[in-house]
């Protein structure tokens, strides 16, 4: 098997046809089935390309062991309301009246907990609030992206079947690069079939999201030759076009087969 040279790509930089959007009956890209106009930026969002903290802690970590280290951060009257959010999440599950008190703590969180931390605390909330794949998924399409991304992550640990894959879906059908990073972690990967997993994977490479944020990427891309033949013909199509190619392809190429494939070409110092 023959690779192109890789070298980085910019997320947002290359304006070529995205590669999913081919393929009409894919339901990861069919724009058709979304849900209408994305919520307007949350203000506290982090800029992009910082997180809040590592999406592994936020994905992986168990509740005690992500608010210890989010208090840890915290001024005092923060961790005060933190603390208060918490125990109003806890004491109220669920929804009372047209909207629960967890939900309006999860849209002051950033505000609250400023940008660096705002992410996790929405993840703890919905952690003691116990929400379920319903009250994760009116969270999450009536929420702003920042909110949209705490539903993600915390969907590991709230939902044990396949009924949170909407909101996965929903957001692999997005070019935002913090959504897609907080999709594409341990829930898509024990619940995304195969074509929807390789999907994701190229929507990755495709949006600069770096591919160590996908879960059991090992241990999925090991011995698959469908996705090898599709990173072999997304490569080809974009040095066709004289455009780059995302250097973590390659990464993923060998995962792929890795006996069979040859080390990467050394850079052209000339």
């Amino acid at each position: 098997m023959t690779h192109p040279r890789t070298s980085p790509a910019t997320p947002g930089a290359d304006t070529a046809a995205d590669p999913l959007t081919d393929h009409a009956a894919d339901p990861l890209t069919d724009h058709a089935a979304g849900t209408g106009p994305r919520p307007a930026a949350d203000p506290s969002d982090p800029a992009p390309g910082t997180t809040s903290p590592g999406t592994t802690t936020l994905a992986a970590a168990t509740p005690a062991e992500l608010r210890d280290h989010v208090t840890a951060g915290l001024d005092d009257p923060a961790r005060g309301w933190l603390r208060r959010a918490l125990d109003e999440a806890a004491a109220h599950p669920g929804t009372h009246g047209p909207i629960s008190v967890w939900e309006l703590r999860i849209a002051e969180a950033g505000r609250r907990c400023g940008p660096e931390h705002a992410d996790a605390a929405r993840v703890l909330i919905l952690h003691a609030a116990r929400a379920d794949a319903e009250a994760l998924s009116r969270v999450y399409y009536q929420g702003t992206g920042a909110e949209r991304r705490a539903v993600l992550y915390a969907l590991p640990h709230l939902v044990p079947g396949p009924e949170g894959l909407p909101l996965v879906e929903d957001a692999l059908r997005t070019n935002d690069t913090r959504l897609l990073t907080a999709a594409v972690g341990p829930y898509a990967a024990r619940h995304l079939d195969a074509h929807q997993w390789r999907h994701a994977v190229l929507k990755c490479l495709f949006t600069g999201v770096p591919v160590d944020a996908v879960a059991d990427l090992d241990h999925r891309a090991e011995g698959d030759t469908e996705l090898a033949r599709m990173l072999t013909d997304y490569a080809a199509e974009r040095t066709a076009a004289g455009r780059t190619v995302p250097a973590d392809l390659h990464r993923v190429l060998t995962l792929t087969d890795p006996p069979a494939t040859p080390s990467a070409p050394a850079a052209d110092h000339g």
